[in-house]
């Protein structure tokens, strides 16, 4: 296959990935990013449990901030939502219509949240606060703070239209409307901005995405929530036969994508894997998981007849590997797979050892400057101890949400299941020996060989 567009045959592949909504109206968007004690109703009827990163956030979920506790859920076109401690989401309505638009409704309950829409033609965000609504068609960035008397919408970008009990008031950029919610809502609107102390938070997020959204394979894809994670992560290169790939860092002989991960149930879906990598989102949901000879697992762009994976494909597997299937029980349990290693602190300090098999299980988004230069040297030396850059790292890097790192059980009536359980999962397979690695293309700038 020739490599001289790569882009054009990831644009191909990719756009494959659209979803067929012919016979479902149905979405999904991704908790991209979990610190701390962060809780979510997947609507199963057994109320709160334990949130972690990659949960698929579905039509009827709630999801609750507690003390300490931030999230950031990520919609399709890259758009995102932040809470920060002390903050109670809905999700209303998750839909699509005929015409291919989406439709999302979101309710802050109580808290504090971040909104950063990027508006997509005939795309509608609603977002209700108290007896306030906001329906937002433009690209507009804005923090909205519920308070016990009074509720404070502060834009940072774009115009947007409020509309609530004392009629509409439009705002534009650097403008603060207070809303007294004892009086009808009527509001008080000022021409400044009045700082937050998790604006520097929700500021670093916003890069981190601008960052490795740019100069990218995400131009030519028709989704971008979760891209910014595989070119942080990761990155691409052309296989004759196969096509334009992806393949995270760290991934030595033995490394599967399934090593890592939970089996998490949903209404009307059943069990849906969940994996627990950082940058687990795109390559589980669309698209098919591929064992190359030479250069071990990587990540196909397609499309699916599901629209979205429930369950990942798998394509050329080893011999000896077993691909993951969804637990034989009725039970709603989140049943957890864990037998790959993740990143490991030293001791005190900003430092950590990466292993050349971790996948970049728990290395905190944007935390390690040149991530692929480091992948050369784990791949060189098989271990690595480097520095944490603690303006990008709001917690301790192994202080990942997934319930495979931190070995927590869900809350109320469900139940997290150790990897000894009855479920079968996918053993460690066996790599094909390693040959060179593809050269770099010399026209493209975004081809790289794979690392590990």
């Amino acid at each position: 296959m020739s490599i001289r567009k790569p882009w054009m045959h990831l644009f191909v592949l990719v756009a494959l990935a659209v979803p067929s909504f012919a016979d479902s109206q149905v979405r999904i968007v991704r908790l991209s990013d979990v610190e701390g004690n962060v809780q979510i109703d997947r609507n199963t009827g057994q109320g709160y449990e334990k949130a972690f990163l990659n949960l698929p956030i579905t039509q009827g979920v709630k999801l609750r901030a507690n003390a300490e506790g931030r999230a950031e859920i990520e919609f399709e076109n890259g758009s995102t939502l932040r809470v920060i401690p002390g903050t109670v989401i809905e999700f209303p309505e998750l839909s699509m219509r005929d015409s291919g638009a989406k439709v999302t409704t979101v309710k802050l309950q109580e808290g504090t949240a971040y909104l950063n829409v990027n508006g997509a033609k005939n795309d509608e965000f609603t977002l209700n606060f108290g007896r306030e609504k906001m329906v937002l068609t433009r690209s507009a960035h804005l923090r909205v703070a519920m308070g016990d008397t009074d509720a404070t919408l502060a834009v940072f970008k774009g115009d947007v239209e409020v509309t609530g009990p004392s009629g509409s008031v439009q705002m534009g950029k650097k403008q603060t409307a207070t809303f007294d919610l004892a009086d009808q809502d009527r509001y008080t609107l000022a021409k400044n901005l009045e700082k937050d102390p998790y604006d520097d938070w929700d500021k670093h997020q916003d890069e981190y995405h601008q960052r490795y959204l740019t100069s990218s394979y995400t131009n030519y894809s028709p989704y971008a929530y979760g891209m910014s994670d595989l070119n942080y992560y990761g990155n691409y290169f052309n296989s004759p036969g196969y096509g334009t790939l992806w393949q995270p860092y760290f991934t030595g002989a033995g490394w599967d994508p399934f090593m890592n991960g939970s089996w998490a149930w949903y209404p009307g879906f059943g069990y849906t894997w969940v994996s627990s990598y950082p940058w687990g989102w795109t390559p589980y949901r669309y698209g098919s998981w591929v064992n190359v000879p030479g250069y071990g697992w990587a990540w196909q762009p397609g499309g699916s007849s599901l629209g979205w994976n429930r369950v990942p494909r798998v394509i050329n597997p080893p011999r000896q590997f077993t691909p993951p299937q969804p637990p034989a029980t009725s039970a709603h349990n989140t049943i957890v797979v864990q037998r790959g290693p993740s990143v490991t602190q030293p001791g005190a300090g900003n430092r950590v050892v990466i292993r050349g098999d971790s996948a970049g299980l728990g290395i905190a988004r944007g935390s390690i400057r040149d991530l692929g230069k480091v992948s050369q040297q784990v791949r060189q030396e098989g271990a690595v101890t480097t520095k944490v850059h603690s303006e990008a790292v709001r917690t301790s890097p192994l202080m990942s949400a997934s319930p495979v790192q931190r070995g927590a059980s869900a809350s109320g009536s469900s139940r997290t299941t150790s990897p000894g359980s009855r479920v079968s999962s996918p053993r460690m397979s066996t790599s094909a020996p390693r040959s060179a690695p593809p050269a770099r293309s010399s026209s493209s700038s975004h081809t790289t060989s794979p690392h590990r």
